[in-house]
């Protein structure tokens, strides 16, 4: 199959159409529970914060 598009890098105007064009659009509701749940699962598997332990790590 040969595509159009030989590179990823765009053009700095073209993603400024395309961001312009995709602005206040909604997502749908089967797009945002998708979102949802992938994020929860994503969000499971990070250990939670032991304690006495500071965010940054030990210094």
């Amino acid at each position: 199959m040969e595509y159009k598009r030989k590179q990823r890098a765009l053009s700095d105007a073209t993603k400024q159409k395309i961001s312009a064009k995709l602005k206040g659009r909604k997502k749908p509701i089967s797009v945002c529970t998708k979102i949802s749940k992938g994020l929860t699962n994503y969000w499971s598997q990070i250990p939670q914060q032991q304690s006495g332990s500071s965010i940054n790590g030990p210094m």
